[in-house]
């Protein structure tokens, strides 16, 4: 957990990147990959629902998984349009890892039964908690050197997945974040002008 502890915030923050391609050599410690779900459980969440889920997918998993979405595209993508997809899925593929984002919506129904005011207002606020902790497990990779990306073939996958895996039927998929060591360089990020995002009264 050395460069989870050491590494700079701002940094951090800062050199986060969409590395689309990545590699799996040298192989990884899991451990490192342990410590980095273990922080980024700490992210809040309303009422400390904690209803978010990780699943770790590497070596065969990983491969399987993506092989999954690369047939799924295949039966509903467009020719012209899969071979680019195809192509962009290896290079996921080709990394150390996988972790999918789920949501327990068993969680989240027993607290709308618990506060009725906000009984709407949870799964907002469940998909926040979990926009956080794709972000805490996006830095956590960033700070260990890996690059990552986040993905959503939820629709094309979904029922697959939880079958494969014997993941409970009241996890929602949310997203898929496939990482490994980075094997391409990517652009500078453009950014608005900050006074069209930030107002000061």
């Amino acid at each position: 957990m050395d460069a989870l502890k050491t590494a700079s915030l701002y940094k951090t923050v800062c050199e986060r990147r969409s590395i689309r391609k990545v590699g799996n050599e040298p192989a990884v410690d899991r451990k490192k990959i342990e410590d980095v779900v273990k922080m980024a459980l700490h992210v809040p969440s309303a009422f400390n629902m904690q209803s978010g889920r990780i699943a770790v997918l590497l070596e065969k998993e990983h491969v399987d998984f993506w092989e999954m979405v690369v047939q799924a595209l295949k039966e509903k993508a467009a020719p012209d349009r899969f071979e680019a997809a195809q192509s962009k899925i290896r290079g996921f593929q080709s990394g150390i890892g996988t972790l999918l984002f789920f949501e327990d919506e068993k969680t989240i129904q027993q607290l709308r039964e618990k506060y009725i005011t906000y009984k709407d207002q949870f799964t907002v606020w469940s998909h926040e908690g979990s926009g956080m902790l794709q972000y805490a497990a996006w830095l956590g990779l960033t700070a260990n050197g890996f690059g990552a990306s986040l993905h959503h073939y939820n629709l094309l996958i979904d029922e697959q997945v939880k079958a494969k895996w014997a993941f409970p039927s009241e996890w929602e998929m949310i997203a898929q974040m496939p990482f490994g060591w980075p094997a391409e360089e990517v652009d500078d990020r453009a950014f608005l002008p900050i006074e069209e995002v930030v107002r000061w009264v």
